[in-house]
C-alpha cells in the first residue's frame, strides 16, 4: 500500500539544519508517511546524514543525484513519490508534529481543495522571530486563508510559503511539475495552477517553522531577486488580463508604481495614466504619462487598473475607492506589488 502522503525534500549542503528537519518529520503524529529526500550533489556530508537516518527509519527514502539544481530535485522527488498526496519541506525548516495529519485529513475530506498551505512562523538562524520585510511578508501571507483571498492577491507576492504546502500529486503532474524558469519556481507554479483553475486554501494553524538565514536560496540566488518576481508576475498577467487590448491605468506613482511602469513599457504595455492622491504629483507627467486624481480614474473607458501601492492598508483603500467608481475587483482592478 502507498503511504498517505509523500514528503518532497530536496537537499543541498544542509548539514547544519538537516537533523532538526528530519527530527521534526520523524515525530509526525501521522506515522503513515514517506520522506523522499533527493540529495542534489551535496558536498558537506548531507548525503551521509541521509543514508544513516534512512537505515534507522524505512520511511525515509534517499535518491542521490549530481548537482542539477532545485527544480530538477523537486521533479525527481515528485516522480519517486508513491502517495497521491505530496507535502513540500525544505531541509532548513521544521514541521509541527501535527502538520502532516492536519493537511492530509483536510485534503482527504475536501476534494474541492487541490493546494493546501498553512500559516508559518518565520525565525532567524538563532531562533529569533523574523523582523522587517520578512515579518511583514509572513503576516500578509498568513492572512490569506481561502481561495478567493489567495487568488485576488496573487500578483502582490507569493501567497503561499513553499515548504508549508501539501497538494494532490495528480494536480502537480497535470501542470507538468516545476519549471526551470529564471525566477522563483514555486511562485511561478502557483500562478500557473491558478490559471488552470486549481483550488487553493490555507489552514489557520501555524504548522511550519520557516528558518530565514543568509544562506537560504531566496537570499542569495538571483532567481529570487525582486526583478525576477516582477517578470514572473508580468508573464502571468500577459496570459490573462494583459492579453486583451485595454488601456492601462496604474494607481500609485511611488517606487512600486514606477517600477511597474518601466517594466510594463519594456514589454510593450504603455500606460494611459497614473492615479495619485499626493497633491504634489497631480497634474505632472511621470514617464511621459499624466498623473490624475482618484475621481478621474474611471474616465479611461474600458481600462484595466493596476493597484501598485505597497503601504499597509493602501490596497484596501484603493479597492474601496475603485468600487465606488464602479470598477470591478479582479476584472477592472488588480492588485500588484
Amino acid at each position: 500500500m502507498s503511504p498517505r502522503v509523500s514528503v518532497l525534500l530536496p537537499v543541498r549542503d544542509a548539514g547544519a539544519t538537516l537533523d532538526a528537519c528530519l527530527d521534526s518529520l520523524a515525530v509526525q503524529t501521522l506515522a503513515d508517511h514517506e520522506v523522499v529526500a533527493v540529495d542534489d550533489g551535496s558536498t558537506d556530508g548531507s548525503g551521509r546524514v541521509l543514508a544513516e537516518r534512512a537505515r534507522g527509519d524505512r520511511r525515509l527514502r534517499v535518491v542521490t543525484t549530481p548537482a542539477l539544481g532545485l527544480v530538477s530535485a523537486l521533479n525527481r522527488s515528485v516522480a519517486e513519490a508513491r502517495s497521491p498526496l505530496v507535502a513540500r519541506m525544505d531541509a532548513d525548516d521544521e514541521a509541527h508534529p501535527e502538520r502532516l495529519v492536519r493537511q492530509v485529513e483536510r485534503l482527504e475530506r475536501d476534494p474541492g481543495v487541490d493546494v493546501l498551505g498553512s500559516r508559518v512562523e518565520a525565525t532567524s538562524e538563532d531562533g529569533r522571530t523574523a523582523s522587517g520585510g520578512m515579518a511583514a511578508y509572513v503576516a500578509w501571507q498568513n492572512g490569506l486563508l481561502d481561495h478567493d483571498a489567495i487568488r485576488r492577491d496573487r500578483f502582490v507576492e507569493s501567497p503561499l510559503v513553499h515548504p508549508s504546502v501539501a497538494m494532490r500529486r495528480a494536480a502537480l503532474v497535470s501542470l507538468a511539475g516545476y519549471r526551470d524558469v529564471d525566477g522563483p519556481e514555486d511562485y511561478e507554479l502557483w500562478l500557473r495552477a491558478l490559471d488552470a483553475g486549481l483550488r487553493f486554501a490555507k489552514l489557520a494553524d501555524t504548522l511550519v517553522r520557516w528558518r530565514d538565514g543568509p544562506e537560504r536560496l531566496t537570499r542569495r540566488d538571483p532567481r529570487y531577486a525582486p526583478a525576477r518576481f516582477l517578470a514572473v508576475k508580468l508573464e502571468a498577467l500577459e496570459r490573462g488580463p494583459l492579453s486583451a487590448s485595454r488601456p492601462l491605468v496604474l494607481w500609485g506613482a511611488g517606487r512600486v508604481g514606477k517600477a511597474w511602469s518601466r517594466a510594463l513599457a519594456a514589454r510593450g504595455h504603455p500606460l494611459a495614466a497614473f492615479v495619485e492622491v499626493d497633491p504634489g504629483k497631480l497634474g505632472q507627467r511621470i514617464h511621459g504619462v499624466p498623473v490624475i486624481p482618484v475621481d478621474r480614474a474611471a474616465s479611461c473607458q474600458g481600462a484595466l487598473h493596476l493597484a501598485a501601492v505597497g503601504q499597509p492598508g493602501a490596497r484596501e483603500r484603493i479597492r474601496a475607492e475603485a468600487a465606488r467608481l464602479g470598477l470591478r475587483d479582479e476584472q477592472d482592478l488588480i492588485a500588484v506589488a
